[in-house]
């Protein structure tokens, strides 16, 4: 195999959209942690840590979900799935940048942060993947706290210590992913059926996650203004919060009362889109509005 491809496969095993994510989030955490610039040593070492980190645990979960990815249409061509890697291949990989990952966080940054990652990236890769993501509709509920945990990863790798603001910053996420990834569900709910996955649709029906998706989002739009009320952020925030969860929730309203095929599909869309929007909101607000206002007198 030529080593492009090789090179490719295990960048594929890192699940690169989700460990993006998880790395823009955890730096607008360190980001909001301090008025100036971030130190370098963290923004470069916790970035790459974090990263790293998430990565090894993406491949861990492509590992054990190997045996359902085979049966479902938007995991078929995992590199797992298609026999470009196997399990030793990827086991071996994953330890070696989790190791790696775990290493520059405890030496190079703080080791509250490589502690907190860890536990946070056990709790994605084993506790959810192993065990809730078969046990209960509910497991996104419960599983999105490690999701959640990357801004505050961010934030502790600046100041070493959990401030309130980077909670409202998790709970902002915790809130965000079941409507996220329940309008996907809806969209792939025959799927996660056929390869017995108790996603909320599957136990629940379409009817029932529409009026949840519904109420996340009502929910979302509520907590998406904690940073304005508690004085994290400014009015350039609290405009583009207003703004992109009215978006959201119109989707949401048109998913429970106007459903029509592909408007789940657009909403998990949207939903990216709107998570990213937001926390570039926060980051914008926190480091040019100010600026902008001393110029401007």
């Amino acid at each position: 195999m030529r080593m492009p491809t090789r090179l490719t496969d295990y960048y594929e095993l890192c699940k690169p959209r989700v460990v993006l994510l998880i790395v823009f989030t955890a730096m607008v955490g360190m980001f909001l942690a301090t008025p100036g610039m971030v130190p370098i040593d963290a923004l470069l070492f916790g970035t790459l840590g974090i990263g790293l980190m998430a990565a090894s645990a993406a491949a861990v979960n492509q590992m054990l979900d190997r045996k359902a990815d085979q049966r479902m249409a938007r995991t078929r061509k995992r590199p797992l799935v298609t026999g470009h890697l196997d399990m030793v291949q990827s086991a071996r990989f994953a330890a070696a940048i989790g190791l790696i990952g775990m290493a520059i966080l405890l030496w190079l940054v703080n080791p509250l942060t490589a502690w907190l990652t860890l536990v946070t990236l056990v709790g994605y890769a084993g506790v959810y993947t192993v065990y809730l993501k078969r046990a209960t509709p509910q497991n996104i509920v419960i599983g999105g706290a490690a999701g959640a945990a990357p801004p505050v990863l961010g934030w502790v790798a600046v100041t070493g210590t959990v401030d309130v603001h980077a909670l409202i910053l998790f709970l902002i996420i915790f809130i965000w992913t079941p409507p996220h990834f329940w309008a996907l569900a809806i969209e792939r709910h025959r799927e996660y059926a056929e390869v017995d996955i108790p996603m909320l649709p599957v136990t629940h029906g379409l009817e029932y996650t529409r009026t949840q998706v519904l109420l996340y989002t009502v929910l979302l739009f509520i907590v998406s203004l904690l940073p304005f009320a508690t004085g994290m952020s400014g009015p350039l925030y609290l405009i583009s919060a207003i703004g992109l969860s009215g978006w959201f929730l119109i989707y949401a309203i048109r998913l429970k009362y106007a459903p029509k095929p592909g408007l789940a599909m657009r909403t998990f869309g949207y939903s990216i889109f709107y998570l990213m929007a937001l926390f570039t909101a926060l980051l914008v607000d926190h480091h040019l509005a100010p600026l902008l206002m001393r110029e401007a007198f």
